[in-house]
């Protein structure tokens, strides 16, 4: 290989072999959350089933990279532990010691809908230990962009509880990381999980060095949070922005709301590095939500997100996993992602694309340009960097 060019290696991407990075280990599909009943809580009047965030669609999601023949491509970063002390950049000592003894009593409830099993602690540690590393990994120059395949989620989870089958705040946490451990200003935060994401909202609610974003149907999960008033507090304020969307909404609204709101935000932030909190339940296809993207949406939204990366911080992005329960069709849509981010299109076609964009409902309607237009209205708020 050719010397790069000495932009390049100011850049600090001389020494890259691929430019995108994938943390995924094995243990995180041993996390046990249980059984289920849909999103129901205990109840004696419905049957136990198979519980919504099983490992099932991260497997054949990484399965598919494989398949594909992307994952040749890709980076693999080994995850590690997180630290009580990385742990401790968001949550309570008290969670932590309670979320251990549960773990080593062979599990329990530890919040809202959110459950764990024996081993769930040192799970839950090396998910947030992955996403560190992948912040490593981009921030440290080894890749551009990395996908964090990581099991239990995190956008949920809040500072002594868990939410939403989310253990730790694994985005929280790397983004802490990042600003402490190496020296990273601001960060830009976009959240295209169907539900709205609020263990990360309120982690930076009053911190005006976190720019969050939060694109996903109107009160849905938490049904008490995510609207357009939300503008974080304190030195914070206007650094939060929501974008509830109407159910329903596909792909014209989710990139309408890119390009009037998501992109000008990143565009005025100005971040040093972007998270994507990438949860790929807003799918036409997804048990857990009414709303209509297919993976070429993902694949739109990602590009987009790169190009004011490119623009912003270089194309640092480090996407973390979070929710997804179309076993059939998660793996598509993150398919989608990654190629987007490596740049390399891989031979397998999405086998549902055709009929789905087929399905009325795609065009952005004027109820939702409402949604849009009203969160837009916002981003002149948003500080600049100066």
């Amino acid at each position: 290989m050719k010397d790069a060019p000495a932009a390049d290696r100011r850049r600090g991407h001389s020494t890259m072999q691929h430019k995108t990075g994938l943390v995924c280990h094995e243990r995180y599909f041993w996390h046990d959350a249980g059984s289920g009943a849909g999103f129901s809580e205990v109840n004696p009047y419905a049957q136990p089933d198979r519980h919504p965030e099983s490992p099932d669609s991260k497997r054949r999601f990484l399965a598919l990279l494989e398949v594909s023949g992307l994952a040749e491509h890709l980076t693999r970063l080994p995850p590690r532990l997180a630290t009580t002390a990385e742990l401790q950049y968001f949550h309570t000592s008290g969670y932590v010691e309670r979320v251990a003894a549960l773990s080593a009593a062979g599990g329990g409830v530890v919040g809202d809908s959110a459950t764990i099993g024996p081993g769930s602690f040192d799970i839950a540690r090396l998910s947030a230990g992955g996403c560190i590393v992948a912040v490593d990994a981009v921030v440290g120059g080894q890749v551009r962009n990395a996908y964090a395949l990581v099991r239990p989620p995190g956008h949920h989870a809040e500072s002594d509880q868990g939410r939403g089958y989310c253990v730790f705040g694994n985005a929280v946490i790397a983004i802490r990381h990042a600003q402490r451990a190496l020296g990273v200003g601001r960060v830009a935060v976009v959240d295209w999980d169907v539900h709205h994401g609020n263990g990360t909202e309120t982690a930076f609610l009053d911190d005006p060095s976190v720019l969050t974003m939060s694109i996903h149907q109107d009160r849905h999960y938490p049904t008490d949070r995510g609207q357009l008033t939300e503008v974080g507090q304190g030195d914070g304020r206007h650094t939060n922005l929501n974008i509830p969307l109407p159910a329903g909404s596909g792909h014209g609204a989710y990139l309408a709301a890119f390009d009037q709101v998501i992109v000008p935000a990143l565009m005025r932030f100005q971040p040093e590095l972007i998270f994507i909190t990438s949860g790929l339940d807003a799918s036409a296809m997804d048990p857990l939500g009414r709303m209509m993207c297919t993976s070429e949406t993902y694949r739109e939204m990602t590009r987009r997100v790169m190009g004011a990366a490119d623009i912003c911080c270089q194309g640092r992005i480090v996407a973390t996993h979070e929710g997804g329960y179309s076993n059939a069709y998660v793996p598509f849509c993150g398919l989608a992602v990654l190629e987007t981010l490596s740049g390399i299109r891989s031979a397998a076609a999405d086998p549902y694309l055709a009929e789905l964009m087929s399905m009325a409902g795609h065009e952005c309607l004027p109820h939702q340009e409402t949604v849009i237009q009203a969160a837009a209205a916002l981003v002149d708020n948003i500080p600049a960097k100066r």
